[in-house]
């Protein structure tokens, strides 16, 4: 097993997965909100405050999802969704990669579902998130597909296509990544920049409030 690598706030980290995962996304433009940091943001606006700010926002954002309230826990962090997509399914082996497929091969999971969305910031930065739910049969084959998907180098679920949101083509690298595990349910999430120039901390954000979703 390769060691789980975290960042500097101890997330999970899935940061050289071998076969980085494509999706098709693009630039969008973005109406309202502002929260993605990047080229808009100057070194004065990154105050203690500021920071401070986007903490609470993230915050809030988490217990919204956790609510299922979808719209509104963007809309906490100054974000607004500007496209989605959704794809429900029955197999997981064909809809996943590398060690994460094979382990799919052998324990079958009971249903996929797949959603992948585009947000943004009204300050020119977008961000496309890919979220998966995968229920297994029991508890411990949700434990073991999240400590596989968490390791670093084994693949993972594949993003619903964005293509699917008409847009071009991003890679999701395993840079923002999270997941979480709820008795046989596994959610996984990932964040990718799609346009402008999202910071690191809103990416990790993304994906850290996208894996608090409920099933849809």
């Amino acid at each position: 097993m390769v060691d789980q690598p975290r960042d500097d706030k101890g997330r999970w980290k899935k940061s050289g997965v071998g076969v980085a995962a494509v999706a098709t996304v693009g630039v969008v433009a973005i109406a309202g909100g502002g929260g993605l940091g990047g080229a808009a943001s100057t070194a004065d606006s990154a105050t203690s405050s500021g920071s401070h700010g986007k903490s609470s926002g993230k915050s809030s954002g988490k217990d919204a999802a956790r609510k299922g309230q979808r719209d509104a826990a963007w809309q906490r962090m100054g974000l607004k969704v500007v496209k989605k997509a959704l794809k429900r399914e029955l197999l997981c082996s064909t809809r996943s990669f590398g060690e994460v497929q094979r382990f799919f091969v052998r324990t079958p999971c009971r249903k996929l579902d797949r959603m992948v969305l585009a947000i943004g910031d009204g300050g020119g930065n977008t961000v496309v998130v890919s979220i998966a739910w995968v229920r297994m049969a029991t508890a411990d084959d949700a434990a073991r597909l999240k400590r596989l998907t968490d390791t670093d180098g084994t693949g993972n679920v594949s993003p619903l296509g964005a293509a699917a949101l008409g847009l071009a083509e991003i890679r999701f690298d395993g840079h923002h990544y999270d997941s979480r595990q709820d008795g046989s349910l596994v959610v996984i999430a990932e964040a990718a920049p799609a346009g402008g120039q999202p910071d690191n901390a809103a990416l990790d954000d993304a994906a850290d409030v996208a894996d608090e979703f409920p099933p849809p």
